[in-house]
């Protein structure tokens, strides 16, 4: 048995929507990416597990819809999902047993991330327009771009990552729902929903770290 005979009940059509079919695998991802995100938004550390499945999930997904940085985009958040799962348990030192606390993103950051995603996101519209049959080459980097730096923020647990998501699901949403992946394209308004959330919690939990350190000084 091939691997495309084992994942073929997966892009069986579940549903229709809006005249387009909806597979197995757009409905497990619904679901695993609005767990992902509220895991995210309480800090709980099971984001990255249910994270990782919800990006295997795209990958067949996006693949499909012919939305190749996106997909090749979920490859490396596995990787960066097995880098935040340990940052969040050790605090992000060696050794360190504590819990990564939420920061600001500092201005040297910014800079490098800026700076990292401009040139990324060009790379990729050059690569997606040049080497695929993308129809969407910007806004195929652009939305991959925005993610990663997004992510690294959370695997840092930086409060600005929220501000990151937020952007990206912005392009996301109409992105979707023009290459037909109205399922996705409706998860990505709730993720914005989940993100505004997520920037509340976490702004509280930074203020509430900085009250002992402003009454000591």
């Amino acid at each position: 048995m091939s691997l495309a005979d084992v994942l073929e009940p997966l892009q069986r059509p579940l549903f229709t929507l809006l005249d387009t079919p909806i597979s197995w695998t757009e409905v497990l991802g619904f679901g695993s990416g609005a767990l992902c995100v509220w895991l995210v938004a309480r800090q709980h550390l099971a984001n990255w597990s249910v994270g990782i499945a919800n990006n295997l999930f795209f990958v067949l997904l996006f693949t499909q819809a012919g939305l190749y940085a996106d997909a090749g985009l979920q490859i490396v958040f596995i990787a960066l999902a097995a880098y935040g799962w340990w940052t969040w348990t050790h605090g992000g030192g060696p050794g360190s047993a504590e819990a990564l606390p939420v920061r600001r993103t500092t201005r040297t950051e910014w800079t490098w991330l800026l700076a990292a995603g401009a040139v990324g996101t060009l790379a990729l519209t050059l690569l997606l327009d040049r080497a695929t049959d993308s129809t969407v080459p910007f806004w195929d980097a652009l939305t991959t771009g925005l993610s990663l730096m997004a992510t690294y923020g959370q695997c840092r647990k930086r409060l600005e990552s929220w501000w990151l998501w937020i952007a990206a699901d912005v392009v996301y949403v109409p992105l979707y729902a023009h290459k037909g992946l109205y399922l996705t394209s409706l998860l990505y308004v709730g993720f914005m929903a989940l993100c505004a959330a997520g920037l509340r919690g976490w702004s509280r939990d930074l203020a509430a770290a900085r009250r002992p350190l402003e009454a000591a000084a």
